[in-house]
């Protein structure tokens, strides 16, 4: 054999076994999560799964992955991802403890935004090894969302002997991980529930008044716009500003919400309550002139009123 001749990639599935990996809560996140360390040489042993999207999903991003209870995923995995809700993260913690299903030494990792690793002290005291690693990506139950991983943000909090570990199993999974403390992780996930799931919001309710006025691909039209307001507000922030209220136009934004009220009355409380926002962002910044910002927010507090 030639020592200097290029070598195969060694395919995962012929890695000596490094973690055995269990999911609790096969919904949108862990699946994905388990198959991305399946990529790096980690085993999925086990999943548990309730309802019927789970146990599709699980089959088939996790094939051969047996279903069984929460307790036998605990027994068979040296590192459990406990991809449930956010209210229910803490009774479920709690209630594997109590029924000794924790064992010493076992990873335990969640994916909530929410929390930091002080839902996990029940089971710190059982000697598992806690871990807050939370995915800054919307998840469609897809294979999709392994590929969407590649240069994803995870939050990261653990505690600072385990933060090398928790680092490393980010970046094993393509991601770049951003240490979060403890204390600010309400206020991180605000942030992000504010930027992704409004924005889905904001962009289903453009596409309904846009086919109410007669656009027939709304899709096509907001794509490239969105894009580029997007990719502008990322790179300068408030200066990527435009429109009728950054330009203290009240003649346009009277008449925008005089047509929401006809049209969508639903979407004129939102309507008014971003205008003010952004108002308020452009005066500061200097963008809006002051003189015109008085008959702007004359205007916006006249649609309150209404």
């Amino acid at each position: 054999m030639n020592p200097t001749a290029p070598q195969e990639p060694l395919d995962p599935r012929d890695r000596p076994a490094r973690l055995t990996v269990g999911v609790v809560g096969a919904g949108r996140v862990g699946p994905a999560l388990a198959a991305s360390l399946q990529l790096a040489g980690h085993r999925p042993v086990a999943a548990s799964g309730v309802s019927d999207a789970s146990v599709r999903r699980a089959a088939a991003m996790l094939p051969d992955v047996p279903l069984v209870t929460p307790a036998d995923v605990l027994a068979r995995a040296e590192l459990v991802l406990l991809t449930v809700p956010d209210d229910a993260l803490p009774g479920l913690v709690e209630g594997l403890v109590e029924t000794g299903a924790v064992r010493p030494g076992q990873l335990l990792v969640h994916t909530s935004g929410r929390y930091g690793t002080k839902v996990l002290e029940p089971a710190l005291r059982a000697g598992a090894l806690p871990l807050a690693l939370h995915p800054a990506m919307t998840f469609t139950g897809t294979a999709v969302d392994v590929q969407r991983l590649a240069g994803c943000s995870f939050g990261v909090t653990a505690p600072e002997e385990l933060r090398l570990a928790a680092e490393a199993l980010v970046i094993e999974m393509g991601g770049e991980p951003e240490w979060i403390e403890e204390q600010n992780r309400p206020l991180y996930h605000a942030a992000l529930a504010l930027g992704a799931n409004h924005l889905v919001t904001l962009v289903a309710q453009s596409m309904e008044l846009l086919r109410a006025a007669g656009v027939g691909a709304p899709d096509r039209m907001l794509g490239p716009l969105l894009g580029a307001a997007l990719d502008n507000a990322l790179r300068s922030g408030d200066a990527a500003l435009t429109g009728p209220v950054a330009r203290g136009d009240a003649g346009t934004v009277a008449a925008h919400v005089a047509e929401l009220r006809k049209h969508a009355p639903a979407a004129v409380a939102g309507y008014l309550a971003m205008a003010r926002t952004t108002a308020d962002r452009a005066l500061a910044h200097g963008m809006l002139k002051p003189e015109l910002a008085e008959d702007l927010l004359g205007v916006l507090a006249e649609g309150d009123l209404r």
